[in-house]
Protein backbone atom coordinates (compact mmCIF):
# COMPACT_ATOMS: atom_id res chain seq x y z
CA UNK A 1 0.00 0.00 0.00
CA UNK A 2 1.29 3.56 -1.15
CA UNK A 3 1.94 6.34 1.72
CA UNK A 4 -0.13 9.16 1.17
CA UNK A 5 1.58 11.87 3.20
CA UNK A 6 4.99 9.81 4.74
CA UNK A 7 8.27 10.27 2.46
CA UNK A 8 11.55 8.77 2.78
CA UNK A 9 12.07 11.10 6.22
CA UNK A 10 8.79 11.49 8.06
CA UNK A 11 6.06 14.41 6.54
CA UNK A 12 7.47 17.34 5.01
CA UNK A 13 6.49 20.67 2.82
CA UNK A 14 5.70 24.12 2.68
CA UNK A 15 4.40 26.17 5.38
CA UNK A 16 0.69 26.83 5.04
CA UNK A 17 0.57 24.47 2.03
CA UNK A 18 -1.35 20.72 2.99
CA UNK A 19 -0.66 18.61 4.71
CA UNK A 20 2.16 20.95 6.64
CA UNK A 21 -0.87 23.43 7.97
CA UNK A 22 -2.07 23.32 11.79
CA UNK A 23 -5.42 21.56 10.80
CA UNK A 24 -3.18 18.71 9.62
CA UNK A 25 -1.07 18.85 12.73
CA UNK A 26 -4.12 18.51 15.22
CA UNK A 27 -5.63 15.68 13.42
CA UNK A 28 -1.89 14.19 13.34
CA UNK A 29 -1.18 14.25 16.73
CA UNK A 30 -4.50 13.03 17.65
CA UNK A 31 -3.44 9.88 15.04
CA UNK A 32 -0.31 9.43 16.81
CA UNK A 33 -1.57 9.20 20.10
CA UNK A 34 -4.53 6.62 19.00
CA UNK A 35 -1.99 4.74 17.27
CA UNK A 36 0.59 4.04 20.23
CA UNK A 37 -2.22 3.49 22.80
CA UNK A 38 -1.74 -0.40 22.78
CA UNK A 39 1.15 0.22 24.82
CA UNK A 40 -1.59 1.53 27.42
CA UNK A 41 -0.46 5.05 28.62
CA UNK A 42 0.90 6.86 25.72
CA UNK A 43 3.55 9.07 26.80
CA UNK A 44 5.12 10.87 23.57
CA UNK A 45 8.29 13.38 23.40
CA UNK A 46 8.03 16.72 21.01
CA UNK A 47 11.39 18.99 19.91
CA UNK A 48 11.86 21.26 17.09
CA UNK A 49 14.38 22.81 15.78
CA UNK A 50 14.25 26.57 15.65
CA UNK A 51 12.36 27.90 12.25
CA UNK A 52 9.50 30.48 13.48
CA UNK A 53 6.34 27.62 12.56
CA UNK A 54 7.59 25.29 15.02
CA UNK A 55 6.06 27.04 17.81
CA UNK A 56 2.58 26.86 15.68
CA UNK A 57 2.70 22.62 14.88
CA UNK A 58 4.07 21.90 18.43
CA UNK A 59 0.67 23.41 19.92
CA UNK A 60 -1.30 21.40 17.21
CA UNK A 61 0.40 17.87 17.78
CA UNK A 62 0.31 18.65 21.55
CA UNK A 63 -3.71 19.42 21.50
CA UNK A 64 -4.04 16.31 19.38
CA UNK A 65 -1.79 13.90 21.27
CA UNK A 66 -3.93 15.17 24.71
CA UNK A 67 -7.48 14.59 22.76
CA UNK A 68 -5.96 11.19 22.14
CA UNK A 69 -5.74 10.53 25.59
CA UNK A 70 -1.56 10.84 25.14
CA UNK A 71 0.86 12.24 27.64
CA UNK A 72 3.48 15.11 26.34
CA UNK A 73 6.86 15.95 27.18
CA UNK A 74 8.15 19.28 25.22
CA UNK A 75 11.64 19.40 25.06
CA UNK A 76 12.26 22.71 23.24
CA UNK A 77 14.97 23.03 20.46
CA UNK A 78 17.05 20.06 20.02
CA UNK A 79 18.83 18.32 17.16
CA UNK A 80 16.66 15.70 15.90
CA UNK A 81 18.97 13.02 17.02
CA UNK A 82 18.52 14.34 20.56
CA UNK A 83 14.93 12.95 20.54
CA UNK A 84 16.07 9.75 19.68
CA UNK A 85 18.07 9.65 22.58
CA UNK A 86 15.77 10.89 25.02
CA UNK A 87 13.01 8.78 23.40
CA UNK A 88 15.17 5.93 24.74
CA UNK A 89 15.92 7.17 27.98
CA UNK A 90 12.71 8.25 29.36
CA UNK A 91 11.40 5.26 28.06
CA UNK A 92 8.69 7.32 25.68
CA UNK A 93 6.26 5.32 23.47
CA UNK A 94 7.38 7.58 20.42
CA UNK A 95 9.62 10.97 19.93
CA UNK A 96 8.58 13.83 17.44
CA UNK A 97 10.48 16.28 16.14
CA UNK A 98 9.26 18.94 14.39
CA UNK A 99 11.91 19.98 11.32
CA UNK A 100 12.58 20.23 7.60
CA UNK A 101 16.35 19.76 8.37
CA UNK A 102 18.37 21.24 5.33
CA UNK A 103 15.47 22.89 3.92
CA UNK A 104 14.81 26.54 4.19
CA UNK A 105 13.32 28.52 7.00
CA UNK A 106 9.36 27.95 4.88
CA UNK A 107 9.41 24.22 4.88
CA UNK A 108 8.60 22.40 7.77
CA UNK A 109 7.91 18.33 8.39
CA UNK A 110 7.50 15.86 11.10
CA UNK A 111 9.57 13.07 12.23
CA UNK A 112 8.88 10.25 14.60
CA UNK A 113 11.44 7.74 16.51
CA UNK A 114 9.82 4.56 18.29
CA UNK A 115 10.49 3.66 21.83
CA UNK A 116 14.09 2.11 20.39
CA UNK A 117 14.93 5.65 19.41
CA UNK A 118 14.57 4.27 15.37
CA UNK A 119 12.63 4.95 12.70
CA UNK A 120 9.04 3.92 12.43
CA UNK A 121 8.19 0.63 10.76
CA UNK A 122 6.16 1.05 7.43
CA UNK A 123 3.57 -0.59 8.98
CA UNK A 124 2.84 2.08 11.65
CA UNK A 125 2.98 4.45 9.32
CA UNK A 126 0.11 3.37 7.52
CA UNK A 127 -1.18 2.83 10.71
CA UNK A 128 -1.15 6.48 11.47
CA UNK A 129 -1.86 7.70 8.21
CA UNK A 130 -5.40 5.79 8.49
CA UNK A 131 -6.59 7.31 11.34
CA UNK A 132 -5.82 10.48 9.63
CA UNK A 133 -8.82 9.86 7.71
CA UNK A 134 -10.73 8.70 10.36
CA UNK A 135 -13.10 11.21 12.64
CA UNK A 136 -11.65 12.60 15.42
CA UNK A 137 -12.58 11.90 18.49
CA UNK A 138 -12.23 13.57 22.07
CA UNK A 139 -11.26 11.00 25.26
CA UNK A 140 -13.25 11.84 28.49
CA UNK A 141 -11.43 15.13 30.47
CA UNK A 142 -10.45 13.39 33.17
CA UNK A 143 -8.25 11.01 30.52
CA UNK A 144 -6.80 13.77 28.48
CA UNK A 145 -3.02 13.67 28.42
CA UNK A 146 -1.22 15.72 30.22
CA UNK A 147 1.85 18.07 29.23
CA UNK A 148 5.07 19.16 30.74
CA UNK A 149 8.40 20.50 29.75
CA UNK A 150 11.46 18.71 30.24
CA UNK A 151 13.67 21.23 31.52
CA UNK A 152 17.52 19.20 31.32
CA UNK A 153 16.95 17.88 28.50
CA UNK A 154 20.00 19.83 27.17
CA UNK A 155 22.24 18.86 29.39
CA UNK A 156 21.31 15.33 29.45
CA UNK A 157 22.18 15.03 25.51
CA UNK A 158 25.15 16.57 26.19
CA UNK A 159 26.69 13.97 28.38
CA UNK A 160 25.72 11.41 26.26
CA UNK A 161 27.52 13.05 23.35
CA UNK A 162 30.58 13.47 25.80
CA UNK A 163 30.42 9.51 26.50
CA UNK A 164 30.81 8.19 22.92
CA UNK A 165 33.84 9.48 23.12
CA UNK A 166 36.45 7.93 25.66
CA UNK A 167 36.21 9.37 29.66
CA UNK A 168 40.18 10.44 29.32
CA UNK A 169 39.53 12.11 25.97
CA UNK A 170 40.84 15.95 26.07
CA UNK A 171 40.49 18.50 23.04
CA UNK A 172 42.97 20.49 24.87
CA UNK A 173 45.02 22.50 21.61
CA UNK A 174 42.53 21.73 19.26
CA UNK A 175 40.83 25.22 17.63
CA UNK A 176 37.64 24.60 16.23
CA UNK A 177 35.19 26.81 14.14
CA UNK A 178 31.41 25.65 14.73
CA UNK A 179 28.78 26.39 12.20
CA UNK A 180 25.33 25.91 13.78
CA UNK A 181 23.29 26.87 11.04
CA UNK A 182 20.99 28.93 12.93
CA UNK A 183 19.41 25.35 13.67
CA UNK A 184 19.14 23.02 16.78
CA UNK A 185 22.42 22.50 17.62
CA UNK A 186 23.54 26.17 18.52
CA UNK A 187 23.41 25.84 22.34
CA UNK A 188 24.39 21.98 22.78
CA UNK A 189 27.10 21.66 20.21
CA UNK A 190 29.26 24.67 21.61
CA UNK A 191 28.81 23.28 25.25
CA UNK A 192 30.07 19.47 23.86
CA UNK A 193 33.19 20.57 22.25
CA UNK A 194 34.10 23.26 24.86
CA UNK A 195 33.45 20.90 27.89
CA UNK A 196 35.44 18.16 25.86
CA UNK A 197 38.53 21.30 26.14
CA UNK A 198 38.77 22.78 22.30
CA UNK A 199 39.01 26.08 21.35
CA UNK A 200 35.57 26.41 19.79
CA UNK A 201 34.52 29.82 17.90
CA UNK A 202 30.96 29.84 16.29
CA UNK A 203 29.10 30.90 13.86
CA UNK A 204 25.09 30.13 12.77
CA UNK A 205 24.34 30.53 16.28
CA UNK A 206 22.08 33.42 16.66
CA UNK A 207 18.43 31.56 15.07
CA UNK A 208 15.60 34.26 14.16
CA UNK A 209 13.58 31.69 13.32
CA UNK A 210 13.95 32.88 9.77
CA UNK A 211 17.63 32.29 8.94
CA UNK A 212 17.82 28.55 9.85
CA UNK A 213 20.21 26.86 6.81
CA UNK A 214 20.60 30.56 5.17
CA UNK A 215 24.31 30.85 3.74
CA UNK A 216 25.32 28.75 6.66
CA UNK A 217 25.42 24.81 7.94
CA UNK A 218 26.22 21.88 6.22
CA UNK A 219 24.59 22.97 2.70
CA UNK A 220 26.35 26.57 2.36
CA UNK A 221 30.01 25.47 3.26
CA UNK A 222 31.42 29.01 2.56
CA UNK A 223 30.61 30.81 5.49
CA UNK A 224 33.02 28.08 7.22
CA UNK A 225 35.57 27.75 5.01
CA UNK A 226 35.93 31.16 5.33
CA UNK A 227 36.13 31.82 9.38
CA UNK A 228 38.67 28.51 9.16
CA UNK A 229 40.98 30.65 7.19
CA UNK A 230 40.45 33.78 8.61
CA UNK A 231 40.48 32.62 12.35
CA UNK A 232 43.11 30.11 11.86
CA UNK A 233 41.58 26.84 12.90
CA UNK A 234 42.67 23.28 13.07
CA UNK A 235 39.13 23.09 11.36
CA UNK A 236 35.95 23.51 10.88
CA UNK A 237 32.73 21.58 11.75
CA UNK A 238 29.18 22.47 10.01
CA UNK A 239 26.00 21.06 11.03
CA UNK A 240 22.36 21.13 9.46
CA UNK A 241 19.26 22.69 10.69
CA UNK A 242 18.46 20.22 12.85
CA UNK A 243 21.80 18.31 13.49
CA UNK A 244 21.51 14.74 11.96
CA UNK A 245 24.50 16.10 9.01
CA UNK A 246 28.04 16.86 9.40
CA UNK A 247 30.68 18.16 6.94
CA UNK A 248 34.10 19.67 7.81
CA UNK A 249 36.48 22.15 6.42
CA UNK A 250 40.04 21.50 7.04
CA UNK A 251 42.71 24.12 8.04
CA UNK A 252 43.50 24.72 4.17
CA UNK A 253 39.71 25.48 3.42
CA UNK A 254 38.76 22.03 1.71
CA UNK A 255 35.53 20.77 2.14
CA UNK A 256 35.49 16.84 3.73
CA UNK A 257 32.05 15.78 3.17
CA UNK A 258 30.81 12.68 4.44
CA UNK A 259 32.26 9.92 2.27
CA UNK A 260 35.62 11.33 3.09
CA UNK A 261 34.83 11.69 7.29
CA UNK A 262 33.17 7.65 6.72
CA UNK A 263 36.51 6.85 5.31
CA UNK A 264 38.36 8.38 8.64
CA UNK A 265 36.57 6.39 10.93
CA UNK A 266 36.35 3.29 9.39
CA UNK A 267 40.18 3.44 8.83
CA UNK A 268 40.43 4.16 12.87
CA UNK A 269 37.72 1.28 13.71
CA UNK A 270 39.63 -1.14 11.37
CA UNK A 271 43.28 -0.63 12.80
CA UNK A 272 41.44 -1.05 16.03
CA UNK A 273 39.86 -4.53 15.03
CA UNK A 274 36.08 -2.58 16.24
CA UNK A 275 34.67 -2.28 12.73
CA UNK A 276 32.65 -5.22 12.95
CA UNK A 277 32.00 -5.60 9.25
CA UNK A 278 31.98 -3.21 6.51
CA UNK A 279 30.51 0.28 5.51
CA UNK A 280 27.33 0.81 4.33
CA UNK A 281 27.09 4.28 1.44
CA UNK A 282 24.42 5.12 -0.82
CA UNK A 283 23.95 5.24 -4.30
CA UNK A 284 25.70 8.49 -4.49
CA UNK A 285 28.79 7.40 -2.56
CA UNK A 286 31.60 8.40 -4.26
CA UNK A 287 33.38 5.35 -6.21
CA UNK A 288 36.62 6.82 -4.30
CA UNK A 289 35.56 5.42 -0.71
CA UNK A 290 34.44 2.08 -2.69
CA UNK A 291 37.98 1.61 -4.01
CA UNK A 292 39.85 2.74 -0.80
CA UNK A 293 38.13 0.79 1.59
CA UNK A 294 38.51 -2.26 -0.93
CA UNK A 295 42.40 -1.50 -0.81
CA UNK A 296 42.10 -2.16 3.68
CA UNK A 297 39.44 -5.32 2.77
CA UNK A 298 36.77 -3.63 4.26
CA UNK A 299 33.28 -4.53 2.98
CA UNK A 300 31.46 -2.20 1.21
CA UNK A 301 27.60 -2.48 0.20
CA UNK A 302 25.43 0.74 -1.42
CA UNK A 303 21.90 1.05 -0.10
CA UNK A 304 19.51 3.65 -1.91
CA UNK A 305 19.51 7.10 -0.61
CA UNK A 306 18.53 7.73 2.07
CA UNK A 307 18.82 7.22 5.98
CA UNK A 308 16.34 4.75 6.70
CA UNK A 309 17.96 2.65 3.82
CA UNK A 310 21.45 2.84 5.22
CA UNK A 311 20.19 2.02 8.98
CA UNK A 312 17.97 -0.93 7.21
CA UNK A 313 21.14 -2.39 5.61
CA UNK A 314 23.56 -2.47 8.46
CA UNK A 315 20.78 -3.83 10.84
CA UNK A 316 20.53 -6.76 8.58
CA UNK A 317 24.38 -7.30 7.95
CA UNK A 318 24.88 -6.35 11.89
CA UNK A 319 27.40 -3.61 10.74
CA UNK A 320 27.68 -0.47 12.73
CA UNK A 321 29.29 2.14 10.45
CA UNK A 322 27.27 3.91 7.26
CA UNK A 323 26.06 7.07 5.89
CA UNK A 324 25.35 9.66 3.04
CA UNK A 325 27.71 12.16 0.81
CA UNK A 326 25.67 14.58 2.72
CA UNK A 327 27.58 14.13 5.97
CA UNK A 328 24.23 11.94 7.51
CA UNK A 329 26.38 9.64 9.33
CA UNK A 330 25.36 6.78 11.66
CA UNK A 331 27.85 5.18 14.16
CA UNK A 332 25.41 2.33 15.90
CA UNK A 333 28.01 1.62 18.20
CA UNK A 334 27.12 4.71 19.57
CA UNK A 335 23.62 5.88 18.94
CA UNK A 336 20.13 4.58 17.06
CA UNK A 337 20.44 7.34 14.30
CA UNK A 338 22.48 10.06 12.31
CA UNK A 339 24.02 12.34 14.86
CA UNK A 340 26.29 15.05 13.65
CA UNK A 341 27.74 15.88 16.77
CA UNK A 342 28.62 12.14 17.90
CA UNK A 343 30.49 12.14 14.09
CA UNK A 344 32.16 14.56 14.27
CA UNK A 345 33.49 13.48 17.84
CA UNK A 346 34.82 10.07 16.25
CA UNK A 347 36.35 11.81 13.62
CA UNK A 348 38.23 13.92 16.15
CA UNK A 349 39.11 11.35 18.32
CA UNK A 350 40.52 9.52 15.10
CA UNK A 351 42.33 12.12 14.17
CA UNK A 352 44.10 12.29 17.37
CA UNK A 353 45.01 8.53 18.30
CA UNK A 354 46.50 8.89 14.16
CA UNK A 355 48.26 11.62 14.82
CA UNK A 356 47.21 12.95 11.66
CA UNK A 357 45.56 16.96 10.80
CA UNK A 358 42.39 15.93 8.85
CA UNK A 359 43.94 17.40 5.61
CA UNK A 360 46.58 14.56 6.13
CA UNK A 361 43.82 11.89 6.81
CA UNK A 362 41.64 12.62 4.05
CA UNK A 363 44.61 11.89 1.38
CA UNK A 364 44.31 8.45 1.66
CA UNK A 365 41.17 8.30 -0.40
CA UNK A 366 40.81 10.09 -3.74
CA UNK A 367 37.70 10.99 -4.70
CA UNK A 368 36.27 10.37 -8.21
CA UNK A 369 34.90 13.35 -9.92
CA UNK A 370 31.46 13.56 -9.57
CA UNK A 371 28.50 16.25 -10.62
CA UNK A 372 25.41 16.57 -8.65
CA UNK A 373 22.72 19.05 -9.98
CA UNK A 374 19.76 19.49 -9.13
CA UNK A 375 17.09 20.31 -11.03
CA UNK A 376 13.31 21.46 -9.98
CA UNK A 377 10.38 20.27 -11.36
CA UNK A 378 6.41 20.35 -11.27
CA UNK A 379 4.73 17.04 -9.82
CA UNK A 380 2.43 15.19 -12.87
CA UNK A 381 1.45 12.34 -14.32
CA UNK A 382 5.10 11.38 -15.51
CA UNK A 383 7.92 11.11 -13.05
CA UNK A 384 11.28 12.49 -14.80
CA UNK A 385 13.22 9.47 -14.55
CA UNK A 386 10.65 7.31 -16.16
CA UNK A 387 10.29 10.11 -19.18
CA UNK A 388 11.31 8.63 -22.34
CA UNK A 389 13.53 11.67 -23.44
CA UNK A 390 15.09 11.46 -20.11
CA UNK A 391 15.91 7.75 -19.95
CA UNK A 392 17.24 8.08 -23.72
CA UNK A 393 19.66 10.98 -22.78
CA UNK A 394 20.53 8.60 -19.18
CA UNK A 395 21.42 5.65 -22.30
CA UNK A 396 23.38 8.18 -24.30
CA UNK A 397 25.23 9.16 -21.92
CA UNK A 398 26.29 6.38 -20.24
CA UNK A 399 27.46 4.84 -23.70
CA UNK A 400 29.46 8.07 -24.15
CA UNK A 401 30.96 7.44 -20.51
CA UNK A 402 31.77 3.59 -20.66
CA UNK A 403 32.71 1.20 -18.08
CA UNK A 404 35.10 3.97 -15.75
CA UNK A 405 31.72 6.09 -15.59
CA UNK A 406 28.66 5.83 -13.39
CA UNK A 407 25.34 7.83 -13.99
CA UNK A 408 22.64 8.44 -11.45
CA UNK A 409 18.75 10.07 -11.62
CA UNK A 410 17.07 10.20 -8.85
CA UNK A 411 14.12 11.96 -6.93
CA UNK A 412 14.35 13.73 -4.16
CA UNK A 413 12.56 12.46 -1.40
CA UNK A 414 12.20 15.60 0.41
CA UNK A 415 11.66 18.23 -2.18
CA UNK A 416 10.10 18.43 -5.74
CA UNK A 417 13.34 17.40 -6.98
CA UNK A 418 15.47 15.51 -9.42
CA UNK A 419 19.14 14.75 -8.56
CA UNK A 420 21.18 14.37 -11.24
CA UNK A 421 24.44 12.86 -10.54
CA UNK A 422 27.58 11.74 -12.93
CA UNK A 423 30.85 10.37 -12.14
CA UNK A 424 33.98 9.33 -14.14
CA UNK A 425 37.32 9.50 -14.34
CA UNK A 426 37.50 12.30 -16.53
CA UNK A 427 36.62 16.02 -14.28
CA UNK A 428 36.04 17.75 -17.62
CA UNK A 429 33.65 15.04 -19.10
CA UNK A 430 32.17 14.64 -15.91
CA UNK A 431 31.20 18.24 -16.05
CA UNK A 432 29.77 18.24 -19.53
CA UNK A 433 27.99 15.43 -19.38
CA UNK A 434 25.73 16.42 -15.99
CA UNK A 435 25.49 20.15 -17.21
CA UNK A 436 23.84 18.37 -20.24
CA UNK A 437 21.70 15.57 -18.75
CA UNK A 438 20.13 18.34 -16.05
CA UNK A 439 19.46 20.73 -19.34
CA UNK A 440 17.50 17.77 -20.54
CA UNK A 441 15.30 17.40 -18.04
CA UNK A 442 14.87 20.99 -17.43
CA UNK A 443 13.74 21.27 -20.82
CA UNK A 444 11.69 18.44 -21.01
CA UNK A 445 10.01 19.48 -17.72
CA UNK A 446 9.82 23.23 -18.39
CA UNK A 447 7.29 22.23 -21.83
Amino acid sequence: MDKRYFGTDGIRGRVGSAPITPEFMLKLGWAVGMAFKHHGTCRVLIGKDTRISGYMFESALEAGLSAAGAHVQLLGPMPTPAIAYLTRTFMADAGIVISASHNPFYDNGIKFFSASGSKLPDSLELEIERLVEAPMSVVDSAALGKVTRVEDAPGRYIEFCKSSVPTSTSFKGQSLVLDCAHGATYKVAPSVFRELGAQVSVIGVEPDGLNINAGVGSTDIKALRDAVLQRGAGLGIAFDGDGDRVLMVDHEGHEVDGDELLYIMAVDLHQRGLLKGGVVGTLMTNLGLELALKELDIPFVRAKVGDRYVMAELRERDWLLGGESSGHLVCLNHTSTGDGIIAALQVLKALQRSGQSLSEARQGMRKCPQKLINVRYTPGAVSPVDDPDVLAAVAATEARMGAAGRVLLRLSGTEPLVRVMVEGQDAAQVEQEATHLAEVVAKTFAE
